[in-house]
């Protein structure tokens, strides 16, 4: 008799002006890109937020569409998911120091991805 899958909760995110919806990835502690899993709801919730949006799937549902990007670690249960960076409008820093640095210093990067961080007992699940 063959057991029933795990059933996680994944954050996801709708992709701008498409009728697309996305999981979210992060970055370990160490820099690592890695999907992000919840064995249950209200750890989603406690770790992002309750306005942060999930969905349900498998081990396996998870794993294939994390594979396009080159991710094969999920991240279960992670403490704590930091919010993506804003980008920075540069405007009011270019005016002040016009003098002391040109527009691309003072330009922030986009940031696609969150970090994460984890108690080292709780372990990522490898592919």
């Amino acid at each position: 008799m063959d057991e029933a899958p795990i059933i996680f909760a994944v954050p996801v995110r709708d992709l701008p002006g498409r009728l697309v919806r996305t999981v979210r990835t992060g970055r370990s502690p160490q820099g690592q890109r890695v999907g992000i899993a919840f064995t249950r709801p209200e750890l989603l919730v406690a770790a992002m937020g309750a306005d942060q949006q999930w969905v349900e799937l498998c081990e396996s549902a998870l794993r294939g569409m994390l594979r396009p990007l080159g991710i094969d670690r999920i991240q279960v249960d992670p403490l704590l998911v930091a919010p993506p960076l804003d980008r920075v409008d540069p405007t009011p820093l270019v005016d002040q120091a016009r003098t002391k640095r040109t527009a691309s210093a003072t330009t922030k990067p986009l940031v696609s991805s969150v970090r994460i961080s984890t108690l080292p007992s709780v372990p990522a699940v490898n592919g």
